[in-house]
């Protein structure tokens, strides 16, 4: 197995190109979420969700007790925060200094991708985004992390270091994933009285555009939004690449990929429960349950593999220090 140091930097680098893409869709939903609603909804209702959702709800009232949260304020945080290490400036910097670590491993295109892409997001955010500014910079980054996947898919040695990368995109997916349906799902579920209303349709619908699944899920389910139906998409979709069951499928064999094929190991037994309560869980089993006690038992089990990885690629071969996530 490849050096930990490289193996972690590989891995680091694809978390945080996610997180970035991750947080500039939710950031560009919220925004056009905004003119679909009605005012009275424009407040800390809306935008809590979010810093929920990236686990930063504590750290953003630590750095700034008195601030409130608002559109305003949330936006700055999660986008140009230098304090805040999930921050889109920050995410794409640490991308970067991780690419740089494995610049022999990764091919010329990829380097000069994620380097452009620091690179704008830095002279972008060198003043506060405007209201005018914000749409076009949130599209920006996410094409920028797209090109840079597809280039990865196109330049790209398929070794150790391949699966390294794909660990880390599918991880920081699958735990997004179920991040945002358990928060948008009992934070900004509407009353009774709202149920099958506008609001309700837009509220389903943003859901489902954060994920980038809205086309998608219309497809799958041409009768209308459900949250059964929603939930068993964003959960069980075989074919969505954002679904739970797809991002751990996905791990599973890059997993294989670098050689991890014993069930004795740490990673393989942690892999093998998250696998296990998707395999055996269906939409109306997990309604039954509650839809949040399954998808915090899930996220359980993502911090358990994200640990178990630490400790069987990063740590177990030359005792180094390596980075922790913010959300782990």
């Amino acid at each position: 197995m490849m050096l930990s140091r490289m193996a972690d930097a590989l891995y680091w680098m694809a978390r945080y190109l996610e997180r970035a893409d991750n947080t500039s869709r939710l950031i560009e939903i919220n925004l056009l979420h905004l003119i679909e609603m009605e005012e009275s909804s424009f407040g800390s209702a809306q935008w809590r969700p979010l810093l929920r959702i990236m686990g930063s709800e504590g750290l953003f009232s630590q750095l700034a007790p008195e601030r409130e949260i608002d559109r305003d304020s949330v936006v700055a945080f999660l986008t140009q925060e230098r304090s805040y290490p999930g921050s889109i400036l920050q995410c794409t910097q640490l991308a970067r200094e991780n690419a740089r670590v494995v610049r022999d491993r990764i091919s010329k295109e990829m380097w000069e991708c994620i380097n452009q892409m620091w690179l704008a997001v830095e002279n972008n955010l060198k003043k506060p985004l405007t209201s005018a500014q914000a749409p076009s910079f949130y599209y920006e980054v996410r094409n920028r992390v797209a090109r840079f996947h597809g280039l990865t898919q196109d330049t790209m040695m398929r070794g150790e270091a391949y699966g390294f990368y794909r660990i880390g995109t599918y991880l920081e997916r699958a735990d997004m994933t179920a991040r945002t349906l358990d928060v948008k799902y009992h934070i900004l579920l509407p009353s009774v009285e709202m149920v099958g209303s506008a609001l309700d349709y837009y509220q389903w619908a943003a859901l489902l555009k954060s994920l980038s699944g809205f086309e998608a899920y219309r497809r799958a389910y041409p009768g209308g939004l459900r949250p059964v139906d929603v939930s068993e998409f964003i959960l069980f979709s075989p074919v969505y690449p954002r679904s739970l069951r797809f991002c751990v499928e996905r791990l599973g064999r890059a997993l294989k990929h670098i050689g991890f094929h014993s069930p004795e190991t740490r990673t393989c037994k942690a892999l093998l429960a998250l696998a296990d309560g998707i395999e055996k869980s269906t939409a109306e089993s997990v309604f039954k349950q509650g839809l949040h006690e399954y998808l915090q038992d899930t996220l359980a089990h993502i911090a358990e593999l994200q640990s178990a990885l630490q400790s069987d690629c990063f740590e177990a071969h030359l005792g180094e220090k390596i980075a922790v996530s913010d959300r782990a």
